[in-house]
């Protein structure tokens, strides 16, 4: 392995975590766990499980600070 392919593998890993620590909609998690352990259900678009994200995140009681 390089040193540029390594700096990518670091730099997606990175990414990754940053994504999962300010809550940024997984979307290709999703799809890896829809296909292993959903399999034979109709996959949501990026759009639809983005906006999906979003309103189970806000549309909880208690959810808000005010």
């Amino acid at each position: 392995m390089n040193v540029d392919t390594e700096f990518r593998e670091t730099l997606a890993r990175v990414a990754k975590v940053v994504r999962r620590i300010i809550g940024a909609p997984d979307y290709e998690g999703y799809l890896a766990h829809a296909r292993t352990c959903h399999p034979g259900e109709e996959l949501l678009s990026e759009d639809a499980f983005a906006k999906d994200v979003l309103t189970r995140r806000y549309n909880k009681p208690g959810n808000r600070c005010c």
